[in-house]
């Protein structure tokens, strides 16, 4: 029997209305060298006999009894694909503002529980003639690296889809049966039993992290501290309502930018990022006197991770120096700020034995998400601005069902009062950024994404010789 691990068990217990636990994926794909254009029953074909490769896209929950431990993941033995694969029409006239708000709706419904935790959705009428893919995971399955690396195993390198034999599973292994409720409730006894063990071990882990804390508070460049973020127009009580936006970017403009100033790929991103947000606040007269801080998820995985392993996955918090005014000047103070974020999180890995995700039950986790929201905190004070990821994606052309697949757009989910999630994927010679927001957040995030090129710019000009 396969236990969720605490972090994942955390994404699922975690969810509320308005804090939707799953990653996404906008694929475009372009039919128009397909003869008969794409055709979705054969995708869905295709799919079916390669749900081998991912194995955790068979499984679904079998949860603890009042949520007295973590729940376990079993083979779904009534799989049904037709329900996890779906048709649906973009309204006319199909551009990127009725594309944008169909794919918010979809993702503002929750992933059905029930069933194994994903979607995809085949958007037809778009201009031009694509197709969009709109893939849902719930996190607790999944991260930004390994849903990569499940778009190379689902999606082809040539126009011409192979069809795999069935092979059995060679990742983790799962029994397909399941525990009984007695066993179940032994089970819930036990992990009530062994929680203050848990929280000692905590306790302990949390006074080691304090003073390394205070270790790294102490030095010339300090880290950026939780809750320490401004209150902006990024920031607010969320709602269950989603909108999509998108641009993209030349790969090789965000190389150069990284090799003339000597900084990282990430810290470009970071600073394109954060030149676009500046110019947004200018804008709406809202800029703060103070940088507005990212929440950065890193991957946290080893060389012993195995597929289906679920998420591994860290964050650390970035000040974006969006006071900063000149562009250049800003990248490096990023850049200063990013290396001091990673050198707090791998001391804090080292002075940590347990996590609290792993001390605390699943029914706390959700009782707590449950009460910041009911208590509006979220109106209150931000633990960050926005959530930035940069995922690396396939540098090679892939296809879907013979077409070609033109874009890759991922998304992570908005939680904590942040109202805009940014996650960016190389793919192809360009960089794609995925935009989601919270409309009754950020009711125009699609002015962020149009600064977005004109903040590469500022860079691009600003960078020596």
């Amino acid at each position: 029997m396969r236990r969720v691990s605490g972090i994942d068990a955390a994404f699922l217990y975690g969810e509320t209305p308005s804090w939707h636990m799953h990653v996404s994926a906008v694929l475009v794909v372009d039919p128009n060298d397909v003869p008969g254009g794409f055709d979705a029953e054969l995708f869905k074909r295709i799919l079916e006999r390669r749900l081998h490769r991912a194995p955790q896209f068979r499984w679904k929950l079998q949860h603890v009894p009042f949520g007295l431990d973590r729940p376990h993941l079993v083979e779904d033995e009534e799989f049904d694909i037709d329900f996890h694969v779906r048709r649906i029409g973009c309204p006319s006239p199909g551009g990127p503002a009725e594309l944008g708000s169909l794919i918010g709706t979809l993702i503002g419904l929750k992933i059905d529980r029930t069933r194994p935790l994903w979607e995809i959705w085949v958007i037809e009428g778009l201009q031009g003639g694509e197709v969009a893919l709109l893939a849902k995971i719930h996190h607790s399955i999944i991260d930004g690296v390994a849903g990569a690396e499940v778009a190379m195993l689902l999606f082809d390198l040539t126009p011409e889809p192979e069809f795999d034999e069935v092979a059995p599973d060679e990742a983790v292994p799962v029994t397909s049966g399941g525990l009984g409720a007695g066993e179940l409730l032994t089970q819930g006894a036990r992990a009530v039993l062994q929680a203050p063990g848990r929280l000692l071990s905590l306790a302990g882990s949390l006074a080691r992290q304090g003073r390394t804390l205070l270790g790294h508070l102490s030095g010339p460049e300090p880290p950026a501290l939780p809750f320490a973020a401004p209150m902006t127009l990024l920031n607010g009580q969320l709602t269950p309502q989603r909108r999509f936006d998108s641009t993209s970017l030349p790969l090789d403009e965000i190389k150069a930018v990284k090799e003339r100033h000597g900084v990282t790929i990430n810290d470009v991103i970071l600073a394109v990022c954060a030149g676009a947000l500046r110019r947004w606040l200018l804008t709406h007269d809202a800029l703060p006197e103070v940088p507005l801080i990212a929440q950065v998820p890193v991957s946290t995985r080893d060389a012993g991770y195995r597929q289906g392993d679920g998420t591994k996955v860290s964050n650390m918090s970035v000040p974006l120096r969006t006071d900063v005014h000149d562009p250049a000047r800003r990248l490096h103070s990023i850049h200063v700020a990013a290396q001091n974020a990673k050198a707090l999180r791998r001391a804090l890995s080292g002075s940590k034995t347990v996590d609290i995700t792993d001390a605390v039950s699943p029914a706390l986790v959700n009782l707590a998400a449950r009460t910041y929201t009911a208590v509006q905190l979220e109106d209150r004070g931000a633990p960050f601005n926005l959530i930035i990821s940069n995922i690396p994606g396939p540098p090679e052309a892939l296809y879907v069902a013979g077409a070609r697949l033109a874009s890759v757009y991922p998304m992570g989910p908005l939680l904590i009062g942040g109202g805009l999630n940014v996650t960016v994927m190389s793919y192809c010679g360009y960089v794609d950024f995925g935009l989601l927001s919270c409309p009754e957040v950020v009711p125009d995030a699609w002015r962020i994404a149009d600064a977005i090129p004109f903040a590469l710019k500022e860079l691009v000009d600003s960078a020596p010789v």
